[in-house]
C-alpha cells in the first residue's frame, strides 16, 4: 500500500505542485540522519518523504492522530506523534531507537508550520536528538505557497555533524546557538533559486 499511496503522491508533486528537487546527493544512500526542512504546508513533508529513494520517518503534532484517515497516512508512512509545547520523552526516545535502526528522521526546527514568521523560538530538539544519537543533521529549504500549479522548490543542503558536542550536550546556550545555525542554513536553503 505504501508503494501504491508514494505513487499517487509523486504524481500530485510533479504535475500540481511542480516540485523541483535539488541536493538530492545529500542524503546518505545509508545510516541514520535527521532530515529537517523549514514548515511551510501540511503538505510540504510529503513532498520531500515521496521523493526520497530512501524511506523516511517523521513526527508530527498528535493532533493528526485524531482523524482517521491521517492516523493511517501516518501509520503507512513512518509518522509517529508528538506533544507540542513540551518536552515529550516518549518521542524523543522513539527518534533515538528509529535512528539507531540507521534510519532517516524528519524534525522540523520551527515546531509548527511558519513558525519564524509567526514569532515561535525554534525548538531545540533536532539539534539535541543528533547530538545524543551521534548522526548528522540534512537541512532543507522549501520555498512555495503551495498554490495548484505553482512551482516549489525543494533545496537540500549538505549534511551538518554534530560529534565534537558530544561532551557538551547539557549546555542550553550552545544547544541555542547550535540551533540558530541550522535554522540559518535552511533559510539560506530556502531562498535559494535552483533551476
Amino acid at each position: 500500500m505504501r508503494k501504491i499511496l508514494k505513487a499517487i503522491f509523486w504524481l500530485i508533486s510533479k504535475f500540481v505542485y511542480r516540485t523541483t528537487i535539488n541536493g538530492k546527493e545529500n542524503i546518505p544512500q545509508d545510516g541514520p540522519a535527521l532530515i529537517c526542512p523549514n514548515h511551510v504546508h501540511a503538505l510540504d513533508s510529503v513532498l520531500i518523504v515521496i521523493n526520497s529513494k530512501r524511506k523516511i520517518n517523521a513526527l508530527a503534532k498528535e493532533t493528526l492522530f485524531k482523524n482517521k484517515l491521517l492516523k493511517y497516512l501516518a501509520k503507512v508512512f513512518g509518522i509517529y506523534p508528538v506533544k507540542p509545547n513540551s518536552a515529550d520523552l516518549g518521542a524523543v526516545k522513539t527518534a533515538l531507537k528509529i535512528l539507531k535502526n540507521n534510519e532517516l528522521l524528519m524534525i522540523f526546527p520551527e515546531g509548527t508550520r511558519n513558525g519564524l514568521k509567526k514569532g515561535r523560538p525554534v525548538k531545540n530538539g533536532a539539534v539535541t536528538i543528533a547530538i545524543k544519537a551521534g548522526v548528522p543533521i540534512i537541512p532543507i529549504g522549501i520555498n512555495g505557497n503551495f498554490k495548484m500549479f505553482s512551482k516549489i522548490i525543494i533545496n537540500i543542503g549538505k549534511p551538518i555533524y554534530y560529534s565534537e558536542y558530544k561532551d557538551k550536550i547539557n549546555d542550553k546556550n550552545l544547544i541555542c546557538e547550535l540551533t540558530d545555525k541550522l535554522m540559518k542554513e535552511i533559510i539560506i536553503l530556502k531562498k535559494e533559486e535552483k533551476k
